[in-house]
């Protein structure tokens, strides 16, 4: 018996709701799935925005600490607020968020090695005798240590001589003409124009400490770290350090020897008393009653360090001032996390005769 048409139609009628019912069920899931990742988007970029404002809330706490202590003390050392974790925390607790958290570590800039003093600037072409004698202590100990470890004749093959790092750096800093290198192993632009990519020499300071990766000889695994118990040379030196002479630049390369790191301390020693270095250092944070024992005033205190009455640190090489400051911030917020490097120096406002702190760099990680 033949259907009628009419019963051809309900079926097909039935086939093409079903079609659109499926059609409208994916594009209700996909229009949610799309919702949902816009919503998580939007989350993400709220949560960044506040850590953003968060490392700027902390960045402004430790600025505050920074210039409360210019105006307490013309001294800058470990013994300070600033240099204490348990007192910037006290700091942080009053920032009022509810969500998330603060972390926050200041150190002296000025406490490690100038890179760009190495050379005598504004002149910029001869060598700093006593900052060149200080890179010569110190590269001999950073080498001497990395070669006592496991495997250290693998990622120090060539380089053994601590005049293998200093003379490219000299080299990358001076002004001279690039005909001449520093000693046999230096560098000018023929060394680097043959390397894959070419690049020249800066013939001027260090703008980041980055940059001297770029120098001959410097390994980034002597750069960052050669293992998990020795910290690259990164870790201690600064590129900071300028001061104005008469309209022109120069770096002193003063070390502040109230917050210089062991290794750096060390250097500052005359070659064969660098195992005082643990004494001073320790001599720095002695502490009885919850006060600090010792002052740490004239650049001279080294020498009540028992030990060291007959220790001579050139006098050019150590200060116990500083106004360049690092403040390195971490702000956690769920599941994201995110790190502001800020280098600040402290000034003081010709007018109102104020300290402030002026940002010389700002670099999230």
């Amino acid at each position: 018996m033949e259907k009628h048409p009419y019963q051809n139609n309900k079926g097909i009628a039935l086939i093409i709701t079903l079609t659109v019912i499926a059609l409208l069920v994916t594009v209700s899931f996909e229009l949610n799935r799309q919702l949902q990742a816009s919503v998580v988007n939007s989350a993400i970029i709220r949560d960044r925005m506040l850590l953003s404002h968060m490392i700027s809330s902390g960045v402004e706490v430790a600025e505050a600490i920074l210039i409360n202590d210019k105006n307490d003390s013309e001294i800058d050392s470990v013994q300070e607020d600033w240099a204490n974790p348990e007192k910037v925390e006290a700091y942080l607790s009053q920032i009022p968020f509810d969500d998330g958290s603060i972390g926050l570590y200041i150190s002296d800039e000025l406490g490690r090695v100038q890179v760009n003093a190495l050379v005598k600037f504004p002149e910029g072409k001869d060598f700093n005798p006593p900052q060149k004698d200080f890179w010569l202590r110190f590269m001999t100990l950073i080498l001497a240590q990395q070669e006592n470890q496991e495997d250290a004749d693998l990622l120090f093959e060539e380089v053994v001589e601590p005049s293998a790092i200093i003379n490219p750096i000299k080299d990358w800093l001076d002004s001279n003409d690039n005909d001449a290198i520093t000693g046999l192993n230096g560098a000018e632009n023929e060394y680097y124009k043959d390397l894959d990519p070419p690049y020249a020499t800066r013939n001027g300071p260090f703008r980041h400490v980055e940059e001297l990766i770029r120098t001959k000889g410097i390994t980034r695994e002597l750069f960052y770290a050669a293992d998990d118990q020795i910290m690259g040379i990164s870790n201690f030196l600064t590129v900071h350090g300028v001061s104005d002479l008469n309209d022109k630049f120069t770096y002193t390369g003063k070390i502040n020897i109230n917050t210089a790191e062991l290794p750096v301390l060390a250097a500052l020693l005359p070659v064969g008393q660098e195992f005082l270095a643990a004494e001073i250092f320790n001599y720095r944070i002695e502490s009885a009653n919850e006060q600090f024992v010792y002052e740490l005033t004239g650049p001279a205190w080294y020498k009540e360090v028992p030990g060291c009455s007959e220790v001579e640190i050139d006098a050019e090489l150590i200060t116990t001032q500083s106004d360049i400051f690092r403040i390195e911030c971490n702000a956690a917020l769920r599941d994201i996390q995110k790190t502001a490097t800020v280098i600040v120096q402290r000034v003081k406002n010709k007018e109102s005769g104020k300290w402030y702190c002026k940002v010389l760099n700002w670099a999230y990680e």
